[in-house]
């Protein structure tokens, strides 16, 4: 099997005046039709955030809409609900992981029923932080009300906020399109059937696992894992998603990322955007941190670094930025935002083999 590589990415994504995921009713307020916003509270303040499910499921709409992925259907019994656990027909089931706890009913040599156990379970290679607030902020709420009707109106009060949001995500890419057979939670990625069509019927190789020696991994073409690892990234470009969209619409694609890959499982960039000001009130990138972060992981990143920001958003470290790109020429590569996310899947796609 090929070095274990891990997609590293940070992201800045600034909105005003939204209200990107709810928390249900809000108990402060006398009004019956009165919703709150999520938020968390640290050090005494408060932040909003959007939770790390709502985020995925942005970024795997996002592959739907504009990378062409067909997402792997639902089903539903009773209470509990999974998708068809197919990694090697559904992109999806690949990247973002499944479990279905399930027993079918077999017959047994001698003509007898029973119950067969065909759970199936994969650790998501891809993982996600929650989207949350750089610096804490100040909810408002908005009263509002239905006119247009006759009689009395309608109201109702919605919370809403100004924010740059900062998150994080680890892309194990070299996870993707591949797959253990172990009988262990999260290791027992393909049913007997799936393996079977795996070496059969999608060209799928068996290889050596670097960390099991005596097992064996089943892992797709390399077109393929590619592909799926460069549409996971590039998805980015164009994510959208968020509740109140009708009268709140909010952009939240990346108005600053930095993409690198690493060897290592450690996520490095994660406190590059701090706060400033006497009540920490004002989002702040740290460029000394990103400088800190490459001298003191230097030895764990493959290929270059690449920082992405926009036109019009934290322009005042354009500078700065400039400056750490030079000092590190031959490592960190400045570009705008999309620019950064393709040379970076250029780069990516030499990376896996």
């Amino acid at each position: 099997m090929a070095k274990n590589i891990k997609v590293q990415g940070f992201i800045l994504v600034d909105v005003d005046a939204v209200a990107l995921n709810n928390a249900g009713k809000n108990e402060t307020t006398n009004f019956d039709n009165a919703v709150s916003t999520k938020r968390i509270r640290k050090n005494g303040k408060t932040y909003t955030y959007v939770s790390g499910q709502a985020f995925r499921n942005w970024w795997r709409d996002s592959l739907q809409k504009n990378q062409g992925w067909e997402l792997s259907p639902i089903s539903r019994e009773d209470k509990v609900a999974y998708t068809s656990t197919n990694p090697l027909k559904y992109a999806d089931d690949d990247v973002f992981g499944y479990m279905k706890a399930a027993k079918e009913e077999v017959t047994d040599d001698k003509g007898k029923k029973k119950n067969q156990n065909i759970t199936v379970t994969r650790v998501s290679p891809l993982k996600n932080s929650v989207l949350i607030s750089v610096a804490p902020i100040t909810i408002a709420e908005n009263w509002s009300s239905m006119a247009r009707q006759e009689g009395d109106s309608v109201p109702y009060v919605k919370q809403e906020y100004s924010a740059v949001m900062k998150g994080m995500f680890s892309l194990d890419a070299s996870m993707v399109g591949t797959f253990s057979n172990y009988n262990k939670t999260g290791f027992l990625n393909l049913s007997d059937v799936l393996r079977k069509d795996a070496l059969e019927k999608y060209n799928c190789l068996e290889i050596e696992d670097n960390f099991y020696k005596e097992k064996k991994l089943v892992q797709m073409p390399v077109e393929i894992r590619r592909q799926r690892c460069i549409d996971t990234i590039k998805a980015l470009k164009t994510i959208s998603g968020g509740a109140m969209q009708t009268n709140n619409m909010g952009d939240v694609t990346p108005k600053f990322i930095i993409l690198a890959t690493t060897i290592t499982g450690n996520h490095p960039f994660s406190h590059v955007a701090t706060t400033e000001g006497i009540k920490d009130e004002i989002a702040k990138l740290n460029v000394d941190a990103i400088r800190e972060v490459i001298e003191e992981y230097k030895d764990t990143f493959e290929g270059k670094i690449f920082i992405g920001k926009r036109s019009g958003f934290f322009d005042e470290y354009n500078g700065e930025l400039k400056q750490l790109a030079e000092e590190y020429k031959d490592l960190v590569v400045l570009a705008p935002v999309n620019n950064a996310i393709d040379k970076y899947c250029e780069q990516l796609s030499k990376q896996i083999e």
